[in-house]
């Protein structure tokens, strides 16, 4: 099972920055533009945080956390394949 949903993976002509995920709905990133995308969208969700306890700004985390939403999803539609629901590896179509 784990060779070949790493096959999936690797099996990228279109040279795609997220492919669907396994299992459910949503992406993994499977080129270094994608996990880029993924750690600068951390990034933005701790430092909402760490803003948030030094200036007793509650909403500032709450900030971040949408902002990383809002990266994550315009990227992951945008350089992504199409989200739909999926379980196991997707069906040969011939």
């Amino acid at each position: 099972m784990i060779k070949e949903y790493i096959a999936y993976l690797k099996d990228n002509p279109e040279r795609l920055w997220f492919k669907r995920k396994l299992y459910g709905w949503g992406w993994v990133p499977v080129r270094w533009q994608g996990w880029l995308v993924v750690v600068v969208g951390i990034a933005i969700l701790f430092a909402g945080v760490y803003v948030g306890e030094i200036d007793d700004a509650p909403g500032a985390a709450l900030l971040g956390f949408l902002l990383m939403l809002a990266l994550i999803f315009t990227f992951g539609y945008w350089k992504g394949e199409k989200p739909r629901w999926q379980w196991g590896l997707p069906k040969e179509e011939k």
